[in-house]
């Protein structure tokens, strides 16, 4: 669990203890233990899943590095815990001098013919 989904269970269970335990309190306590419990249970299957790849690419006779290297940081992206491992690629940040450019600044649009 991370430390925020820590922080939720424990702030709902120390306002019932320091409330006077209202059914509501006890009510909403329960449905967030539920749904934590729940999510664990499908990160649990998800690792076990894991587990259970990794070791057939491991066992295979002719082992391919490159997979069981692309397997492990699939893996990594699980525990992370939403933090990206790198960072994505595609803007350059590069903004044009002279402010912002056009698709028909960068390129000019082709002459439109009617097909004959």
């Amino acid at each position: 669990m991370s430390e925020a989904e820590t922080r939720e269970v424990l702030k709902h269970a120390s306002d019932c203890v320091e409330g006077e335990c209202s059914l509501d309190d006890v009510s909403e306590l329960l449905y967030v233990l539920k749904d934590t419990e729940k999510e664990l249970e499908d990160r649990l299957e998800k690792i076990m899943n894991m587990v259970s790849h990794l070791q057939h690419i491991n066992q295979k006779e002719e082992r391919k590095t490159d997979e069981v290297r692309a397997f492990v940081s699939d893996l990594l992206r699980v525990f992370s815990n939403g933090q990206a491992i790198s960072f994505p690629s595609g803007f350059s940040g590069d903004i044009p001098k002279g402010g912002t450019m056009t698709a028909y600044d960068a390129l000019p649009p082709k002459k439109w013919s009617p097909k004959a």
